[in-house]
C-alpha cells in the first residue's frame, strides 16, 4: 500500500509563550503542488522549517516517505532527536528556497550551485559542473553562469536559488514567498521558472501571496490562520469558498 510523501500529524510548536502550530495534521501526495495561503503569522514558513527540519517542533509527527524525520519515534514516548547528522541527511532529501536568497556572495552562480553537488551529494566536479550548468540553463540563466551574486538582479538571483535546490535532486522542494523580496517587475520570471517545474512533476509546497499562481498551479490549496489549517481543499473549493475567514483574507490580498 502506498503511503503520502510526506505526513504532518498533530504538529505543536511553540516560541516562548506564543503557540505558532496548533494541532496541524497535512498529508502530501508524490507528484502533488500543494499551496499554503494565509496572513502573517498564522504559522505558515514556521510548517515549512518544521518539515526542513530547520526547526524543532514540540509535539506531532513529521514523517518523509514514512520514517519519522525529528524524533526516532513518534509515539510520544521515549523519543529521542535526532543527531544533527540524521538531521543534515534528511535536509538534503528536502529542497528549500528562501524568501532573501542566500546565496554565496563571493562564488559565482555556477559555484554556488555545485558546491551541494560536490560537499554533500560527493559529485565529481566534472559531474557537478554539467549537472549545476543544466539547471542554470533550464532556469534562463546560461549568459551568468560566471556572474557574482552583486552582479545579478534579485529575480536572477532568486532563479540560482532554485537551480541550486532542485539540482540536488531532492524528494520535495518548499518554496517559502521566493518573491516577497523582489521587485514586482522581477516576479514573473521567477514564477514561470517555477511553473515550469511543476510542469516536470516535481513534489512542491509553496508558501505564497501570489493566488493568481497558486490557484494555477496547484492540486491543492491550504489556508491556514492562527496556527491552524482552516481549509484544505482544491483551488476552486478555495476561491469559491463561503468561509469569512478566508474571504477576508482574501480581499485584503486583492487591496
Amino acid at each position: 500500500m502506498s503511503h503520502p510523501l510526506i505526513q504532518v500529524k498533530n504538529l505543536y510548536k511553540s516560541f516562548g509563550d506564543t503557540e505558532v502550530l496548533k494541532g496541524v495534521s497535512i498529508d502530501i501526495n508524490r507528484g502533488e503542488v500543494v499551496s499554503i495561503i494565509g496572513p502573517s503569522g498564522s504559522g505558515k514558513t514556521t510548517l515549512l522549517r518544521c518539515i526542513n527540519v530547520l526547526t524543532k517542533y514540540d509535539k506531532g509527527s513529521i514523517k518523509i516517505d514514512n520514517v519519522e524525520i525529528g524524533y526516532t519515534s513518534d509515539d510520544g514516548k521515549n523519543r529521542k532527536e535526532r543527531s544533527e547528522n540524521q538531521l543534515s541527511e534528511f535536509r538534503s532529501e528536502l529542497g528549500m528556497v528562501f524568501q532573501l536568497f542566500y546565496l554565496f556572495p563571493h562564488l559565482t552562480a555556477l559555484e554556488n550551485v555545485m558546491l551541494g553537488l560536490r560537499k554533500v551529494r560527493k559529485l565529481s566536479k566534472v559531474k557537478a559542473t554539467d549537472q549545476a550548468k543544466y539547471w542554470l540553463q533550464r532556469v534562463g540563466l546560461t549568459e551568468k553562469i560566471n556572474s557574482l551574486p552583486s552582479e545579478m538582479s534579485g529575480g536572477q538571483q532568486q532563479r540560482v536559488g532554485i537551480a541550486r535546490a532542485v539540482a540536488m535532486d531532492p524528494k520535495v522542494l518548499l518554496l517559502d514567498e521566493i518573491t516577497s523580496a523582489l521587485d514586482p517587475e522581477l516576479v514573473g520570471e521567477v514564477l514561470e521558472v517555477v511553473q515550469k517545474l511543476v510542469e516536470d512533476g516535481m513534489t512542491m509546497i509553496i508558501v505564497t501571496h501570489e493566488m493568481s499562481f497558486a490557484k494555477d498551479v496547484s492540486n491543492r490549496i491550504v489556508f491556514m490562520d492562527e496556527g491552524k489549517i482552516e481549509i484544505d481543499g482544491t483551488p476552486s473549493e478555495i476561491f469559491d469558498s463561503k468561509n469569512e475567514r478566508l474571504n477576508t483574507f482574501l480581499a485584503r490580498i486583492k487591496k
